[in-house]
């Protein structure tokens, strides 16, 4: 535990330094700005599908019948938003890990391992491999635990959600420069506790209003922390 908060310890450090803030803005702004002309070119679209997930559950006859209609409306707007925040800060961690993460890397490695050295264990094509399959399962997992929702047991299901995504989007990216293939595989299996504290933890920033702005480059920072540090102790226990 004390490695997990060490590495949120020295995130926090870093996030706010003038060289990462650009690195905070700029995936948010790219990810914004990608679903707002989704958003704007196929709004009928997106509106039939949440008007037949509402038609589904019973809702959105109930919708039809408001008076006025303004507060229809108003609550349907409503959805829109609920809907569109969600898959910003889900773009914009994709975007943090495969685009933002080799300069987060530079940063944290030349300046706190500057000895480590970089195997390469990992690469471009691994990276996008790695990032699919964390949001095929992310969503297949909200979509599977949906009934939960009915019996109330759903409210777990944020949490552990996030708590994955953060840990199978991040973990390769953080030591993919620096371990070899063979360290990856040993790390991601000997520490999967410390992979899912870590994912937990700095999922529950993305349930924070305005902290989750800083969300993405909190959780690629406490991971690069995180697992460069255990490289590190792996190597120097190898040689002792």
């Amino acid at each position: 535990m004390s490695g997990i908060l060490d590495a949120l310890a020295r995130a926090l450090r870093d996030l706010f330094s003038l060289r990462v803030l650009w690195v905070v803005v700029w995936p948010m702004l790219v990810a914004a700005l990608l679903w707002l002309v989704l958003g704007v070119t196929f709004w009928h679209t997106f509106s039939g599908w949440i008007a037949l997930g509402l038609d589904a559950i019973g809702v959105q006859a109930w919708l039809a019948g408001l008076e006025p209609v303004w507060i229809a409306h108003g609550i349907q707007a409503l959805l829109h938003l609920l809907l569109f925040v969600p898959l910003v800060l889900l773009t914009a961690l994709v975007i943090t890990a495969l685009f933002a993460m080799p300069a987060l890397i530079r940063l944290v490695a030349g300046r706190d391992y500057p000895g480590l050295k970089r195997e390469n264990g990992g690469g471009l094509v691994g990276s996008l491999w790695n990032a699919a399959i964390a949001v095929v399962l992310f969503v297949a997992l909200w979509v599977a635990t949906l009934p939960l929702w009915l019996i109330g047991v759903g409210v777990i299901v944020p949490f552990v959600a996030a708590a994955y995504l953060n840990q199978r989007l991040f973990r390769y990216d953080a030591i993919a420069e620096h371990a070899s293939a063979d360290e990856m595989a040993a790390l991601f299996k000997s520490d999967r506790t410390g992979w899912w504290g870590l994912g937990l933890l700095t999922g529950l920033v993305q349930f924070v209003p305005l902290l989750n702005l800083f969300g993405p480059v909190l959780a690629a920072l406490a991971f690069i922390h995180y697992g460069l540090a255990r490289l590190e102790r792996r190597r120097a226990a190898s040689v002792g």
